[in-house]
C-alpha cells in the first residue's frame, strides 16, 4: 500500500510516519508532499491508496485538495491529520469525501483505528 502524507512541517509529516509505525502499519510505501497543490499532483504521478492531509497548508489547503480530487474524479481514500478537530471541520470534511479527521495530538490507536476503516 502507498501513503501520501501531506504537511508543509517536515517535522509533523515524519511524526505521522512515526506514529503509523508504531499504530503497526510501518511496512507501507510512503510519499510526501509540502501542500495541497504537491499533493494534488502526487496523486496523479504517485497513485497513492490513501492521503494523509494536513488541513491548513500554504500554495493549497487540505480541503482545497480534495474537492478538486473528488472533482477530477479520483476516490483515493483521502484522511485529515490536523490541529484542529471542531464538529464543522469534521463535518466539512465527511461532506467533502474524507474518510476521516484525526485531530492532533493524536496516539498510535487513532491512527489504527481510522486506517482499520479504509483499508
Amino acid at each position: 500500500m502507498k501513503i501520501l502524507i501531506a504537511d508543509d512541517s517536515r517535522v509533523m509529516r515524519q511524526i505521522v510516519i512515526r506514529t503509523l509505525r508504531q499504530a503497526g502499519h510501518g511496512g507501507h510505501d510512503i510519499v510526501e508532499a509540502e501542500n495541497g497543490r504537491e499533493a494534488l499532483e502526487m496523486v496523479r504521478s504517485e497513485a497513492p491508496d490513501l492521503v494523509l492531509s494536513d488541513w491548513n497548508m500554504p500554495e493549497m489547503n487540505g480541503i482545497d485538495c480534495l474537492a478538486a480530487l473528488r472533482a477530477s474524479g479520483s476516490e483515493v481514500a483521502f484522511g485529515f491529520v490536523t490541529s484542529e478537530g471542531s464538529e464543522e471541520m469534521r463535518q466539512r470534511a465527511a461532506s467533502a469525501g474524507a474518510a476521516f479527521l484525526i485531530a492532533k495530538p493524536f496516539t498510535p490507536e487513532a491512527f489504527d483505528d481510522a486506517l482499520r476503516t479504509v483499508l
